[in-house]
Parts: C-alpha cells; sequence; structure tokens
C-alpha cells in the first residue's frame, strides 16, 4: 500500500511503498520545470526520507514519461533570480536540497526518461545510482543563458564525471544521448525506455535484499572518501573503527548462519 506525501502544494511527492520511497518532481504540465517551491520541496522530501529508519532505498523521478526535468523554470528568473542577491538566496535552497539527497542515509537511484537537463540532472549527479531510457536526452547549456553552475553544482558534476569532462559540458553546452551520458559516467546503466521502470524496480529490490545499516555505511564511506562528507581531513581513529562496527550487528550473524544454511538472509536492520 502507498502512502502519499505532498509538498508544497503538490509540486513535489513523497510515495511511500513498502521498504522504498519514491521523491516525485510533480509538475508534469510543465515538463518538471524547476522552480522553488519544487526546490524546497525535494528538499523537505529527502529529509523527511532521510528520517525515516523503515526505508532502505529512494528513487528520484519526474511525474510521467517525457522528463526528469527540462532545467529551471525560466519565467521565475524576472522574480526569483534577477540580480546576484536573489540569485545567492535561491543558491542557498538549491545547494541545501542537494545536500539532503547527498546526505540521506538510503541509496537513492534516479529514474531518468525524456529530458534530464539542467537543474534536475544537477540533482541527479548527487544521487547514488542512475538509470536512463535509451531515449534520455541529458545536457547543461547554461552558458546559452549567461548562467554559471556554482561551486557547489560543478563540484557534483566534477567528481561525477571529471574534470576535463565537465567542462566538455559546460563550454559546448549541448545536448546529448544516453550513450553518450553512459560513456562520460553521467548515468550507470542505459536500458530500452519501455524498460526503465522495470530496470530500476529490479535496482531497488536488490539494494532492500541487502544489510541496510551495511549499505547505509558504504554510502558514508563512498562519501567521505572522496571528501563529499569529510572535507578530504584524514580519518579519525572512531571513522576507522567503525569499519568493523558491522561484526556487531544482528544482521551480520543472520547473514553468515544464513550463507552457511544456504538460506535466503532476512535482515532487520539490526
Amino acid at each position: 500500500m502507498t502512502d502519499t506525501q505532498s509538498f508544497e502544494d503538490g509540486v513535489v511527492l513523497l510515495e511511500r511503498d513498502g521498504p522504498t520511497a519514491t521523491v516525485v518532481l510533480n509538475r508534469p504540465e510543465k515538463l518538471n520545470a524547476l522552480n522553488k517551491p519544487m526546490w524546497r520541496g525535494v528538499g523537505s522530501a529527502f529529509t523527511a526520507a532521510n528520517a525515516d529508519e523503515t526505508l532502505r532505498s529512494v528513487v528520484l523521478r519526474g511525474a510521467g514519461d517525457k522528463a526528469l526535468g527540462p532545467g529551471a523554470d525560466i519565467k521565475e528568473f524576472e522574480t526569483e533570480r534577477a540580480n546576484a542577491a536573489q540569485a545567492a538566496e535561491y543558491g542557498t535552497v538549491m545547494h541545501q536540497t542537494m545536500d539532503a539527497i547527498r546526505t540521506c542515509r538510503h541509496p537513492v537511484v534516479t529514474r531518468m526518461k525524456g529530458l534530464c537537463i539542467g537543474g534536475a540532472l544537477e540533482l541527479a549527479l548527487v544521487t547514488d545510482i542512475r538509470i536512463a531510457g535509451e531515449g534520455a536526452r541529458f545536457g547543461i547549456p547554461v552558458n546559452r543563458l549567461g548562467l554559471v553552475m556554482a561551486y557547489a553544482e560543478i563540484e557534483a558534476l566534477v567528481a561525477l564525471v571529471g574534470r576535463s569532462s565537465a567542462l566538455e559540458i559546460l563550454f559546448e553546452g549541448r545536448v546529448f544521448g544516453a550513450a553518450e551520458a553512459k560513456e562520460k559516467g553521467l548515468v550507470n546503466r542505459v536500458v530500452p525506455d519501455d524498460a526503465v521502470d522495470r530496470e530500476v524496480a529490479d535496482t531497488v529490490d536488490r539494494i532492500n535484499a541487502g544489510a541496510p545499516l551495511v549499505n547505509r555505511w558504504h554510502k558514508r564511506f563512498a562519501g567521505r572518501i572522496v571528501g563529499g562528507l569529510g572535507g578530504g581531513a584524514p580519518l579519525s581513529e572512531s571513522e576507522q573503527a567503525e569499519s568493523f562496527a558491522c561484526f556487531n550487528t544482528a544482521d551480520f550473524r543472520a547473514g553468515v548462519a544464513a550463507f552457511l544454511a544456504k538460506e535466503t538472509p532476512v535482515f532487520e536492520g539490526k
């Protein structure tokens, strides 16, 4: 049974179905173009998902099949981003939302169909796994608007694809296909458009079947190693010790026992 929570008058939805939550960019009439309420809503939805320890995975998607999103709602620039001061305040909302996704304790999978441009792609950059349909289109053509990606945004792009590919994407401002996105490292997997939902479902099923505490540790460790959660500082003794905390969990004992008995383990997150 799905439980749905609405944010910012319904432009973002959080749907909970068993151990998986789905965050939906819900402006299909605008192809899910991002405006300020949506940025706030996505941040609130991921904050709520992070607080729910019963979850084991989160999916980010756009409403419908035409787009994760085409980028920013350009009409909003006149009222919300008309000068540097307004843009800085708007950027704070954006970066808080990106951080809420990046630091969400649960594995986050992005479902990418249709347009995945600009701000929508920036959201996907800080998720953990990105699954795209063959017809998906990608790009960050902000130089066509006289805009830059701020440090927090470009950091996520460079971390994912490297400096040279990031600058290629930004300098040329091209919109390109899923095969090139896979080659660049923007997406993990490309499947036929009509197979995206099945592939996303199979992926979260595999994630959910694993020990949830271990998935959370691995996500935190990976973030810490690349500096996103620790600023590149040396690992502390307590952080080093955390690498072995799993041996004290009931899930570890259940996993080993199931392996020896040639059974499927049942993990309870304890």
